[in-house]
């Protein structure tokens, strides 16, 4: 990790690692640590303390997972060095910060609720809301959590995702004491809530995004931008992107892609595109050879977008290689997850059954894997496939996950063509359909799922 940074004084980190391995040993007192981190080091800035935290993290596997943020920061506290940068509104960063400012202010809604009589419409209203950070959190593991892994900084992917899910079923533990009534429970937990929620925000402003602004180029916010946009965003909204030099930049020479400034040269991609076509190369119109016929590339793309179920290819190192870019998928995807290591791709919980799996299908013991998530109004259907060629070579995993609610609740046959009742049986998912489906998660129901889908 510290090769991407300039100039890292190793040896003032040996001395930070040094007096935080004693105050976490109890060896010395928090006053003493603040003392002498005082008198030796004088000041940190955010990514050292990252950088800290993730190799004391390599040392040891007996890690905190739920670590209070602010315990950590009351060792820094007189040494650290914080300051917001400015950000263009629609930067990577600067979305996850107003989403955050939103969720204060929600926070703040819940504090003051709490003192009076309960009226669960009112909480019912502010539970939907809170509900929603969700997305904020599949972003970040989907989208700046890929990155910074590939840049040696994997303490968020580790730990941070550990978190991130917790605050995830909290939330949906509480919003389902809620609706089953249980006011007295329901009410006890939310000052709990709250603190856990500030902690993992702080975590984020004060760690994570200073780091990923030091860590991460222009060029890569660009592209990790798209991605967000797929996924979409918690409480804000986003304005689609006007042009490819959209100013999204947090410096003026921090992007060193070899690749950076291609943009800019007018008329070079339409060039690149002819040329490429020219010569064979990206043809639309060019047929392929299939196994049972001949498709177009976009074709093939077009079938792919089209199909009702969700399809994730795993290759036999173990790396994320393919999804289905459909409307409907069932569980958040972007292109930052291509070319990841399956296993960074889930919360430590879960990671030893995606190994089992690949273990399983790698030996030919095993040749699928079947899960499902079973709730009033909803079921999910996920099955795994080992991938072999056809000398029975181990090629990887396919994953297919579907949605079938509609298709359990039909009964008897239907042979003839009645367009009413398909557009009322099957048609688009409305917003009401998909809190319909989020909200019935327990938190029982979230590790399920965390542990049974997705390996891409």
């Amino acid at each position: 990790m510290r090769e991407n940074f300039q100039n890292i004084d190793g040896k003032k980190l040996e001395i930070v690692h040094e007096i935080k391995s004693a105050y976490d040993e109890g060896k010395i007192s928090l006053e003493e640590a603040r003392k002498a981190l005082k008198d030796r080091v004088q000041h940190l800035a955010p990514y050292e303390i990252a950088i800290i935290e993730q190799e004391m993290v390599e040392e040891t596997e007996d890690e905190c997972l739920k670590e209070d943020i602010q315990a950590m920061l009351e060792v820094f506290q007189d040494v650290l060095v914080t300051k917001e940068q400015s950000l263009p509104e629609n930067h990577p960063i600067s979305c996850y910060r107003r989403e955050n400012a939103k969720m204060k202010e929600l926070l703040l809604s819940v504090e003051d609720l709490v003192q009076y009589p309960l009226i669960k419409n009112q909480w019912l209203e502010l539970y939907e809301e809170l509900l929603k950070f969700k997305i904020h959190l599949s972003r970040k593991q989907n989208q700046l959590y890929p990155v910074l892994e590939k840049k040696g900084f994997t303490r968020p992917t580790t730990t941070m995702w550990t978190l991130d899910d917790f605050i995830r079923d909290e939330i949906a533990e509480c919003y389902n004491l809620l609706l089953e009534d249980r006011e007295e429970e329901f009410i006890g937990k939310q000052a709990e809530l709250v603190a856990d929620v500030r902690d993992l925000m702080d975590k984020e402003e004060n760690i994570l995004y200073p780091t990923s602004l030091e860590m991460i180029n222009d060029e890569e916010f660009r592209y990790m931008a798209e991605g967000d946009r797929e996924i979409g965003f918690a409480y804000i909204t986003v304005e689609p992107e006007k042009s490819p030099n959209q100013n999204i930049s947090h410096t003026a020479s921090q992007s060193t892609s070899p690749l950076s400034g291609l943009s800019s040269a007018p008329g070079f991609a339409e060039e690149l595109a002819g040329l490429l076509g020219k010569y064979g190369f990206n043809n639309k119109e060019e047929k392929l050879n299939v196994t049972t016929g001949q498709l177009t590339l976009e074709q093939i793309n077009l079938i792919y977008q089209h199909m009702p179920v969700d399809l994730s290819y795993v290759d036999e190192n173990e790396l994320v290689c393919f999804y289905t870019d459909t409307k409907h998928r069932v569980f958040p995807r972007s292109k930052n997850v291509i070319g990841r290591d399956v296993k960074n791709c889930h919360p430590k919980a879960s990671v030893h059954i995606v190994e089992e799996i690949i273990k399983k299908f790698r030996s030919g013991e095993q040749d699928k894997a079947e899960f499902w998530i079973n709730k009033p109004d909803l079921f999910i259907y996920i099955i795994y496939y080992a991938v072999r060629d056809e000398k029975g070579k181990f090629r990887g995993v396919l994953e297919m996950m579907q949605d079938c609610t509609h298709i359990r609740s039909l009964q008897g046959s239907q042979t003839l063509l009645t367009w009413e009742q398909q557009e009322k049986g099957e048609g688009k998912e409305t917003a009401e359909d998909e809190d319909k489906r989020e909200g019935s998660e327990t938190s029982e129901d979230v590790g399920n799922k965390e542990s049974a889908g997705t390996l891409g």
